[in-house]
């Protein structure tokens, strides 16, 4: 038999679906400007222990949003209000509605302090920030010039689309539209657009509706976290909570925390910033030491190709990638009867922290990523005890804005980070994972068969995990990535997702081994899974 490999390697579903982007991702907007000055601020309080935390909450609105006219949206009540409850939400504390009256730093001896874990919920509708943008809509621009064909009303299925004899131009019957979009794809124009509020738009689990107020809101049953909602909403109006406060106090308190961080980091924090030169600034932060999860993402490839070899299709009809938590959620949550389809494998994540704990008993060890969803990993059961703190990329900007950290200018580490595999430091870009446990199989299996499929952002995941279910993908490696474009784009991440993308590949072409199999951290592999 041979090995065969469909499109490349990565077969791509066959059906065209929308994949959810965000427009905004690598353009420095005033979210971005608010987010990064929150996490500076909540990184400064960690440092000035002199500083009553309690007072000190209470003033930064103030300093944050400073005089008497508004910044961002012209009332300066509104935004500090808004500050305020994103403070809470960097410090870990519930989010508050505008009903309550308590003080910003009302329940504040639960953040304070070097250990404590995420509680739920994780994403955040800030409802007085919110727009209340409409759900979805179907509406004729000024652009429509009144052609003499109406394609428009010749598709509509409904009858919904008409003309409107005085102005020569198409009106649609807002209670007869079913909001199919069919109008606007044949408008030779461009002329009728469908809006959609953008966080339910790129929401892949349809979480988001409104409430009584026309205000967005999240079904946490039916939620992964993914964060999706929270890089596309263009009024910042929905936050995630975060453990910066409490990573640096543990820093802080003498504790040896090593820092694990995922391959996705690459032009991250600038491009002038080497692997070299991340690791002499976490080092100046007092990390005890820093490893790179991709030496973990080999393990895993490592894992999930036993795991697809023993039991695919024997005992599984098809096997599913572990190493997106927000994939293999939604997976569980949509599609219970086929649970044991999704590898059991650990992730990247949980084999990289064992690994450090392995070799440094007393260590505590932060995860530093692209991902919000690992947030809520880390707080599983099996992986609290590996996974310490979680913070996402962007988070860690803060912190190093609150040292003084200048990354493009600190003298280079020669060390670098763990020399991991080719495949290991591409598992943070789509197809990666999968390319990854293929090439495993191919090195020590030549001659055994295996068809790959994969999916990008939770809306093609469900169609992808849909089809398998229904029989399409019998004896196939499924890979799913919440993200469209794989980790690069990760709600922590800043950087525009084609620019990672290509960071990422020639970041991997630069380590000596090629396959997972390789490294010198595989004979490990057995200590960790036992």
């Amino acid at each position: 038999m041979r090995l065969l490999i469909l499109s490349d390697t990565i077969r791509k579903i066959e059906i065209l679906f929308y994949k959810e982007e965000s427009i905004m991702r690598g353009v420095e907007t005033r979210i971005q400007e608010i987010r990064h000055k929150i996490f500076t601020e909540v990184s400064r309080m960690a440092y000035h222990t002199e500083w009553p935390v309690k007072d000190r909450m209470e003033a930064l609105p103030y300093k944050i949003i400073p005089g008497e006219k508004g910044n961002f949206r012209n009332d300066v009540f509104l935004e500090r209000a808004i500050v305020g409850e994103r403070l809470r939400l960097a410090m870990g504390l519930p989010y508050r509605s505008a009903a309550e009256h308590s003080p910003i730093s009302d329940g504040i001896e639960a953040a304070d302090k070097d250990e404590t874990y995420y509680t739920p919920p994780l994403i955040n509708v800030i409802k007085f920030a919110c727009n209340a943008c409409p759900e979805k809509r179907v509406h004729v621009t000024d652009g429509c010039q009144g052609c003499l064909a109406h394609p428009c009303m010749e598709v509509c299925p409904k009858d919904a689309v008409s003309l409107d004899r005085t102005t020569g131009k198409s009106v649609i019957d807002q209670e007869k539209c079913i909001k199919c979009g069919r109008c606007a794809s044949v408008c030779s124009y461009n002329a009728i657009i469908v809006q959609e509020r953008p966080c339910a738009k790129a929401c892949g689990m349809d979480a988001i509706s409104s409430d009584e107020n026309g205000k967005a809101n999240i079904d946490y049953d039916k939620c992964v976290s993914c964060g999706q909602c929270l890089v596309n909403c263009p009024f910042g109006a929905i936050a995630d909570k975060s453990q910066i406060f409490q990573t640096i106090r543990a820093i802080q308190s003498g504790e040896k925390v090593y820092a694990a961080v995922a391959p996705a980091f690459v032009g991250q924090f600038g491009p002038k910033v080497t692997p070299g030169k991340l690791r002499a600034a976490m080092k100046a932060l007092g990390f005890a030491d820093v490893f790179e999860v991709a030496i973990g993402a080999d393990l895993c490839a490592k894992q999930e190709a036993e795991d697809f070899l023993k039991e695919v299709p024997d005992e599984l009809p098809f096997m599913a990638t572990s190493c997106c938590p927000a994939w293999s959620v939604m997976a569980k949550k949509l599609f219970p009867e086929h649970a044991k389809c999704i590898s059991m494998a650990l992730t990247p994540m949980t084999l990289t922290a064992r690994l450090i704990k392995q070799h440094n008993p007393d260590a505590r060890v932060v995860f530093i990523g692209p991902c919000a969803a690992k947030k809520l990993e880390a707080m599983r059961r099996s992986v609290r005890s590996e996974v310490d703190f979680v913070l996402t990329f962007e988070e860690m900007t803060g912190i190093f804005s609150a040292k003084h950290v200048d990354l493009e200018n600190i003298e280079e580490d020669p060390a670098g980070v763990s020399d991991a595999s080719t495949d290991g430091r591409n598992f943070a870009v789509a197809g990666g994972v999968a390319q990854a446990v293929v090439n495993v199989i191919k090195r020590d299996h030549p001659d055994q068969e295996i068809k790959v499929a994969n999916a990008e952002g939770l809306k093609e995941c469900r169609q992808l995990l849909k089809l398998a279910t229904l029989g399409k993908y019998p004896g196939y490696l499924l890979e799913g990535m919440a993200c469209p474009g794989g980790c690069v784009a990760g709600a922590g991440t800043m950087q525009a997702i084609k620019k990672s993308q290509t960071s990422v590949g020639l970041y991997a072409k630069q380590s000596t081994h090629k396959t997972s199999s390789e490294t010198e951290y595989i004979k490990e592999l057995d200590k960790l899974v036992d």
